[in-house]
């Protein structure tokens, strides 16, 4: 009795175990910021007319598949050696930002596979940096045109990954790179330029002071040519009259003699 036992509980327990991979082999547990792709093993393949399984625990026929990705915003950072409009060397170090479209996650995986990343987006981001910064040259570049250049590398890749099932949120140009002796000449030049505006500045700025200067003068001139014509020997006595009218409404003692001095005016003659 005691022998049999043992014999009694061996299928039990392989029964067991295999229902344990069963179950083990039928569950799959989704992530946060994760989506899985289902690929039916004995009905059709990969499954592309459903949306993708959701985060959290589900169960999954034991002879099917899950292929689980990320489907949050992901960060590409490339460093890029592409040539300028008059064929010199740039390096470009630029960060992209991207994510697989959620609803296209059964074609993605379909189409292109887990690799996309290096089968789709790097080619698409270098062509693009290739493409955008081939119209520019090495002073443009070093100037001021690298946010011109993120946008227009942005728009590239976007074209070329139209219908590819990934979504490029945005390109951000980190640095650009040019060989040490067009950066110095540039530099050279750019310190010329701006030397030469800061002398046109001061030239023009004395110009200006020397023509404000030269019409003060000329309008003196004028007031004082209009002044002196003005003054004529019958204004010189009236003015001598008023004066000396004023002056006789004065408390002071004096006495005024009429006539008496050059030209007929009064003289005064007081204490003071």
């Amino acid at each position: 009795m005691n022998n049999r036992l043992p014999k009694a509980i061996i299928p039990i327990v392989i029964i067991g175990i295999v229902f344990i991979i069963i179950i083990f082999k039928a569950t799959v547990t989704i992530g946060s910021g994760e989506a899985g792709v289902l690929y039916k093993t004995l009905d059709g393949g990969v499954v592309t007319d459903e949306p993708p399984m959701g985060e959290g625990f589900h169960f999954v026929a034991p002879w099917n598949s899950v292929f689980v990705y990320e489907v949050r915003q992901q960060s590409l950072d490339e460093k890029m050696q592409v040539l300028s409009s008059n064929g010199l060397e740039i390096r470009i170090d630029a960060s992209t930002w991207f994510q697989p479209k959620y609803a296209d996650l059964g074609k993605l995986h379909k189409e292109k596979g887990d690799k996309y990343i290096e089968r789709l987006l790097k080619p698409a981001v270098r062509s693009a940096a290739r493409a955008v910064v081939g119209r520019y040259s090495p002073e443009q570049l070093y100037a001021s045109k690298r946010e011109a250049i993120q946008k227009e590398i942005l728009e590239e890749t976007q074209i070329l990954l139209k219908d590819q099932y990934v979504q490029v949120n945005e390109i951000l140009v980190r640095d650009v790179s040019l060989p040490t002796t067009i950066k110095e000449a540039i530099e050279r030049k750019l310190r010329q330029e701006q030397e030469s505006l800061e002398y046109e500045f001061r030239l023009t700025k004395a110009t200006k002071e020397a023509e404000r200067q030269r019409i003060d003068a000329e309008g003196k001139a004028v007031a004082n040519k209009i002044l002196s014509e003005s003054l004529t020997d019958k204004v010189l006595k009236e003015k001598g009259i008023q004066a000396t009218i004023e002056l006789s409404k004065s408390n002071n003692s004096k006495v005024i003699v009429i006539g008496g001095g050059d030209g007929g005016l009064p003289i005064i003659l007081g204490n003071n």
